[in-house]
């Protein structure tokens, strides 16, 4: 994969995932086959929020003083903010933004839901557009103007101590669904000038994609109690005592889809997970005039055991050449194709080749085919997480010379660096290596690479989006 960017443009229109040709920049249509992918992610995202959240849908405007009313926030979005001015031809006596994020539109209706501590924890979550003034270099999925699957999550605590829990247990709910995609990730602690505007600190997942440059993935914050101040968000505790709670928020969005179609994808096109799959399998009949409804009718009754079992399958019975549909299907990324001719059905077999490997193994049908398949399609997931997550861990390389560092963070690697932690000292890093600091890994001692005083964290500098 030479030229990545032309690569992942290419797929994305071959494979029919998105259309980009909308005639405004920065947005696309979701193609059937694309938006397939982003149901069964949300689908899969909706169960493990639905555990412990309750989801919800917020209006799309937001009043100016409502936005308002959080500077630091605002200050962070304000170059990205769409208006409405106008309804129909009568001018607006108050501006509404079309949402960038969802905070100060949650958060006035937060303040009339919660009266009591009884009311608390509050979990909610929406999947909901949202609309970005992007002014850098669009690219569909990773840097647009109309985010279009943003799953965002709001809570609200009696104590900090609960907050940071909740941080906690957000982390972990991107974890799993990162794991069940096969999508490998860092988690750091944004530096203060890096995290999200008013949260009193950021953790964010990162993945490295093919081209050497990382890609945010998801964000988890702790806003302290900074938004329920601004907002008069207010409990009266057991006691008898009005208190501002605390709140978390955590997001994720199309991003995740870019990463796995960039991550796990070839030359030869996509290169799917079966759990977001739109076809887990298909079967391909090799058709000769004489033997055509025995085969047919066998492919029919496979296809029948498989779905009934809740897969996900289609019989290419198209009038072209095999070639083509094999060309087709590795294009698309169908986990497995299933050949099956006159001679298969003579043998009382099939052949079953692997869309990651291109491993071909043949199966008796004697045997249980859901078993088989079920057991395939886990090899199949665990072998594009292993390779990925080696992908990105041989691509992690630790330096102690500040010199060094542009070399190899170009040369398609995240730098590993020791720093102490202070911010003007992080921003001469960014500043003398025209690199972004990722974040904290973890805490350490030695030397900063930078100033040369005594180290607090393990940082990863690399090239972002």
């Amino acid at each position: 994969m030479e030229n990545f960017s032309q690569w992942f443009h290419d797929i994305l229109e071959k494979a029919e995932i998105i259309d980009s040709r909308y005639p405004i920049k920065g947005m696309s249509v979701w193609l059937p086959k694309g938006f397939k992918i982003r149901k069964y992610f949300l689908e899969e995202l909706g169960k493990l929020m639905d555990q412990d959240h309750d989801e919800v849908l917020f209006p799309l405007l937001i009043p100016e003083n409502e936005l308002a009313k959080e500077a630091i926030h605002v200050k962070g979005f304000e170059e990205e903010v769409y208006w409405v001015t106008h309804g129909g031809v009568k001018e607006l006596n108050e501006k509404l933004a079309i949402r960038p994020t969802s905070e100060t539109a949650i958060y006035p209706m937060f303040s009339l839901w919660i009266r009591s501590h009884i009311d608390l924890p509050k979990k909610v979550y929406q999947s909901v557009n949202t609309m970005r003034y992007e002014t850098k270099h669009t690219r569909p999925l990773i840097r647009v103007r109309e985010i279009t699957t943003f799953t965002e999550s709001h809570t609200v605590h009696e104590t900090y101590e609960e907050a940071i829990k909740q941080v906690e247990n957000g982390i972990d709910i991107y974890k799993k669904i990162f794991n069940l995609l096969a999508i490998p990730y860092t988690i750091v602690s944004r530096p203060s000038w890096d995290k999200f505007p008013g949260a009193d600190y950021t953790f964010a997942f990162d993945s490295l994609i093919k081209d050497g440059k990382t890609l945010q993935i998801a964000t988890v914050h702790n806003l302290g109690d900074t938004f329920a101040k601004t907002f008069d968000i207010k409990y009266e505790d057991s006691n008898g005592n009005h208190k501002h709670p605390y709140q978390t928020c955590y997001g994720l969005s199309d991003r995740v889809i870019a990463s796995l179609i960039a991550i796990h994808g070839d030359d030869k096109g996509l290169v799917l997970p079966p759990l977001v799959a739109p076809v887990q399998i298909t079967i391909i009949p090799i058709i000769f005039k004489d033997k055509s409804d025995e085969v047919l009718s066998k492919a029919n009754e496979i296809k029948n055991t498989l779905e009934n079992a809740g897969f996900r399958v289609n019989i290419d019975d198209r009038g072209i050449r095999p070639g083509k549909k094999y060309h087709e299907n590795e294009l698309n990324g169908i986990p497995l194709r299933i050949d099956l001719g006159p001679r298969d059905l003579k043998n009382n077999k099939i052949d079953i080749i692997r869309r990651d490997t291109a491993e071909k193994k043949e199966f008796s049908l004697d045997g249980d085919i859901v078993e088989y398949i079920n057991n395939y399609l886990s090899e199949i997931t665990n072998n594009l997480k292993q390779k990925a997550w080696n992908y990105m861990n041989e691509h992690i390389i630790e330096l102690n010379d500040l010199s060094k560092i542009e070399e190899i963070v170009l040369n398609g690697n995240i730098a590993s660096v020791k720093w102490c932690g202070n911010d003007d000292c992080g921003k001469g890093i960014e500043e003398k290596t025209n690199l972004d600091i990722l974040g904290n890994l973890s805490e350490t001692n030695g030397e900063c690479i930078h100033c040369g005083k005594s180290a607090k964290y393990n940082c990863l500098i690399s090239k972002t989006y």
